[in-house]
């Protein structure tokens, strides 16, 4: 690595001998500012994406479709507080939330969780609310209960199974709106801290170097839209093979 020379101490100087633009074996999509293999960014941000996106998807679905479930079937005031909730949640503007959040915990994958967990529940709640509905309603239900069977039973032996494949294809389609918006969160300093390559962060960096040093922004850019499209077609494809009366002409 060259040294710089006594009196030669502008970043500008420093920048281009650290930049490298990549197509060579050594560094196939370049390098950023301090001589960071953008390649292997990507590759060590694409696990934190995952990991971020299946625990808050898990955490979120396990909150919300089991109060989804829970309102669908006793109905009533318990059905009545629980939409009050949902709507509630859906109306908090979520970068207002996770700055609250940040500016009260601290960035951290803890924060990011929390906010994107606030985020999704409520969709769960709702979709499960809504099939639980519709599910309570059939002759084994009513069989159920007239043999002594518990609500809890009910619930999780004769109507859980029975929403299980559309729940699945929610969070499949979630996969990728968690990594635009864990991205989203990380451009804007309200997510993953530094120096972890998040690919927000990643974006973030380069968004100034645009046009001397595109692949910085470019590479970690594409990976998320390359991620979100192939989740998107997943789910459609789960959505046809699990749940064929809600297959797209």
């Amino acid at each position: 690595m060259r040294v710089v020379g006594g009196g030669d101490l502008s970043i500008g100087s420093d920048l281009e001998t650290i930049f490298e633009r990549g197509g060579t074996l050594s560094y196939p999509l370049g390098t950023d500012k301090v001589g960071r293999d953008i390649l292997t960014r990507i590759m060590y941000g694409s696990r934190i994406s995952i990991v971020v996106a299946s625990i808050s998807i898990l955490i979120a679905g396990t909150i919300g479709t089991s109060l989804g479930i829970i309102a669908g079937y006793f109905g009533g005031w318990i059905d009545s507080l629980l939409m009050r909730t949902v709507d509630i949640s859906m109306s908090i503007p979520i970068i207002l939330l996770a700055l609250v959040l940040v500016t009260a915990l601290g960035a951290s994958f803890g924060t990011v969780i929390t906010v994107l967990v606030l985020l999704l529940w409520a969709y769960y709640a709702r979709m499960a609310r809504g099939l639980t509905l519709s599910v309570r309603e059939q002759d084994y239900i009513s069989r159920a209960v007239v043999v002594g069977a518990s609500h809890f039973r009910i619930m999780r032996v004769h109507i859980f199974p029975n929403i299980f494949n559309s729940l699945v294809v929610l969070a499949t389609l979630q996969v990728g709106f968690v990594i635009v918006v864990e991205s989203t969160l990380s451009f804007l300093g309200a997510g993953i801290p530094k120096p972890t390559p998040a690919w927000g962060l990643m974006v973030a960096d380069g968004r100034e170097l645009i046009v001397s040093h595109w692949w910085v922004a470019f590479f970690p850019g594409f990976a998320i839209l390359l991620v979100v499209m192939s989740m998107n077609l997943l789910g459609d494809w789960l959505r046809d093979k699990l749940d064929p009366h809600q297959r797209q002409l």
